[in-house]
């Protein structure tokens, strides 16, 4: 098991769900029978009615138990955020994105222990997904599928081929945007009908990679393509390591917040 951020809001809610119950079953039974007057409403002796006998460490308990848990199931079940940290998926993400990420796009999960419960949906070539790094599971990577279970794929000399075909893309131009990079070629690709743009560094050498996806299995690559550590270095992706499908950007934060990119839509 890793000990990430899920485990820990987990751990926070047992906890704290375990104190308010063992309170409310033991020990307020037990003030309420020493204390009766109090719990009547009654003052006695110029006190105040109320829980004064209540220890610190329930009432914190009983405060932060359902802020906890609205999170944890919120966090686990449906939607998490994310920050986009490099620019391997330049020009579709920029660094200082803050992105939202269906949780239950892939199959409905057990948080913590990531086992499907239900499953929904396999992911699709061209769904820029969040992943567990196979490598080390406690990081997580973000990279655009594709190739799925049973495609053939190879990129040769900066040319994308899935089963046997040239993936087509047309030339935008030279990428203008954010990032420091040296002169890069900005395209359009479309993935077997799933378009989105693409960089290409003329002047960086290139990786060539070639693979058959294997059953449950997944090949990601970034949309920086000469600038992204994915699947032509370490592999395929375990179905049981995604994470869910990122589908908008909430929040952009680099120098100063980016209003442009406040909800954009990810394709």
């Amino acid at each position: 098991m890793n000990y990430d951020f899920a485990f820990f809001l987990f751990s926070g809610t047992v906890l704290t769900g375990i104190i308010w119950l063992f309170d409310a079953v033991a020990l307020a039974p037990r003030r309420k029978i020493n204390n009766p007057h109090e719990y009547s409403g009654e003052s006695v002796h110029g006190g105040t009615s109320g829980s004064n006998d209540e220890p610190v460490i329930v009432e914190y308990a009983k405060s932060f138990f359902p802020v906890l848990l609205i999170v944890f199931l919120l966090r686990g079940f449906l939607v998490e955020p994310f920050r986009i940290p490099s620019g391997s998926m330049i020009p579709s993400l920029y660094i200082g994105d803050f992105i939202l990420v269906n949780k239950f796009a892939y199959g409905v999960k057990v948080p913590v222990f990531n086992k499907v419960i239900y499953e929904v949906d396999k992911p699709e070539r061209g769904d820029v997904a969040v992943f567990k790094y196979p490598r080390d599971p406690s990081v997580d990577y973000i990279k655009r599928v594709i190739g799925i279970p049973g495609d053939h794929i190879a990129y040769y000399n900066k040319v994308l081929y899935v089963n046997g075909k040239t993936v087509d893309r047309k030339r935008v131009g030279e990428y203008s945007g954010p990032g420091e990079f040296n002169p890069a070629q900005e395209y359009v690709e479309n993935l077997l009908g799933i378009e989105h743009n693409i960089l290409i560094i003329p002047g960086r050498p290139g990786l060539d990679a070639e693979y058959i996806v294997p059953e449950g299995h997944y090949f990601m690559m970034g949309d920086n393509r000469d600038n992204s550590n994915d699947s032509r270095y370490w592999g395929v992706v375990p179905e049981k390591h995604l994470v869910g499908k990122a589908f908008m950007i909430w929040m952009h934060w680099d120098s100063g917040i980016g209003f442009g990119r406040i909800g954009q839509s990810i394709e």
